[in-house]
C-alpha cells in the first residue's frame, strides 16, 4: 500500500498559515506530498519553507493562477487536481495548509487505509474536524461549523476537487473546469476513521486574519469586490469574546510547539464577555444559532442537525 500526501497553496507563509507542521504531521505514513506552490508576492518566502523540510518524500509543483479563468473559490479545486495529478498512491492523503494532525492519529489512520485498501466500494475517508479559534486554548464547535469532512481518497481518475477545494466527488466526464456543476457529479461513499483533522485557520494574529479573510475574498468575489469590501474595515480582525468558547484540554500535535510559541497576540484578543459596540455579530454569535446549538449539545450528543454532507457513508 501506497499513501500520497498532498496540498496547494499561494502566498502561503505571509498569511501566517502553517505550512510546514501541516505537511510534517502527515509526512511519516506518506511514500511521497505533493505540494503545487502557485505564484506569490515578491515578499512570500513559501517555497523556502518547502525546501527546509529537506525531505526527499516532498515533490514542489510550480503553477500560475488564473481566476478568472477559474472564479467563485474554482481556482482552488483546480489546483488541488493539479497536485491530485502528479501523485502516484493508493490513498490520496489532502491536508489543506491550515489542517494538522495529532501524530496519535497516524497509527491509526494508516491501519484505517490497509483495512479497507480491497474494499473497492469504499472511496473515500472521512475525518473528525477540531476548529480552533483566536487562539490555541479555545474551539468551536457551535452549529454551522463543520464536524467532518473527507480528506483521504482513492486515486481514480473521476474523482475530483470540487467547488472551492474543501471536499471531493466523482465526475465521470469531467471537463477540467466545472468544479461547481452539480448535474453528473457523485458523492463519495466514504467510510469513518477514528480520527481528528485540527484546523488552524482561524488562529493567527488579527492583521494576518484580516489579510488572510480578504485573500480568500479575492479568490471568491475578484480583486475587485475584496477591495471595496475591505476599504473601510479595521486592519486587524476582531475575533469577538472569546470567553464562552469551550477550552481544549488535550495536547497539540508535536510538530506545532514551535509555531505555537510565536503567539504573541493574546492581549489583542478578548477573554471578557465584552463587546465592541456596533460590531457586527458572528453566526455563532446570534441568538438564533446559540440555541441551536444548545438543542444540539443537550439533545442530540453534540451532534448537528440537518448537517450538510457531500458523502455517502458506508457501514464498514
Amino acid at each position: 500500500m501506497k499513501i500520497s500526501g498532498f496540498s496547494f497553496g499561494r502566498n502561503v507563509s505571509k498569511l501566517y498559515y502553517p505550512i510546514k507542521e501541516s505537511i510534517l504531521s502527515i509526512l511519516p505514513i506518506c511514500d511521497e506530498f505533493v505540494f503545487v506552490l502557485g505564484k506569490g508576492d515578491a515578499d512570500d518566502n513559501t517555497k523556502e519553507i518547502l525546501q527546509s523540510i529537506n525531505s526527499p518524500k516532498l515533490k514542489i509543483i510550480e503553477t500560475e493562477w488564473d481566476t478568472e479563468k477559474f472564479p467563485n473559490g474554482t481556482e482552488n479545486a483546480h489546483q488541488t487536481d493539479i497536485a491530485m495529478q502528479h501523485c502516484s498512491g493508493d490513498w490520496l492523503f489532502y491536508v489543506q495548509a491550515d489542517e494538522v494532525v495529532h501524530e496519535k492519529y497516524l497509527p491509526v489512520i494508516q491501519a484505517r487505509c490497509e483495512e479497507l485498501l480491497n474494499n473497492k466500494e469504499v472511496e473515500g475517508l472521512l475525518f473528525k474536524y477540531r476548529h480552533f479559534f483566536g487562539d490555541y486554548k479555545h474551539y468551536i464547535n457551535h452549529h454551522g461549523w463543520y464536524q467532518n469532512e473527507i480528506r483521504i481518497v482513492r486515486n481514480k481518475p473521476d474523482i475530483h476537487s470540487f467547488e472551492s477545494a474543501q471536499s471531493f466527488r466523482r465526475i465521470p466526464n469531467f471537463d477540467g473546469k466545472s468544479y461547481r456543476k452539480q448535474e453528473g457529479t457523485h458523492k463519495l461513499k466514504v467510510a469513518k476513521v477514528d480520527a481528528y483533522i485540527y484546523h488552524y485557520g482561524w488562529v493567527r494574529p488579527p492583521r494576518y486574519m484580516q489579510s488572510k479573510k480578504k485573500a480568500l475574498d479575492s479568490i471568491h468575489k475578484g480583486d475587485q469586490k475584496a477591495e471595496a469590501l475591505y476599504k473601510e474595515r479595521e486592519q486587524e480582525f476582531d475575533y469577538g469574546s472569546l470567553k464562552n468558547l469551550p477550552k481544549f484540554t488535550e495536547t497539540h500535535p508535536a510538530v506545532m510547539k514551535e509555531k505555537m510559541k510565536d503567539f504573541s497576540w493574546g492581549e489583542q484578543l478578548n477573554y471578557t464577555t465584552n463587546q465592541k459596540p456596533n460590531r457586527p455579530k458572528f453566526k455563532h454569535e446570534k441568538t438564533k444559532y446559540r440555541f441551536i446549538s444548545f438543542l444540539e449539545r443537550t439533545l442530540n450528543g453534540g451532534k448537528h442537525f440537518f448537517p450538510f454532507k457531500n458523502w455517502e457513508l458506508l457501514d464498514v
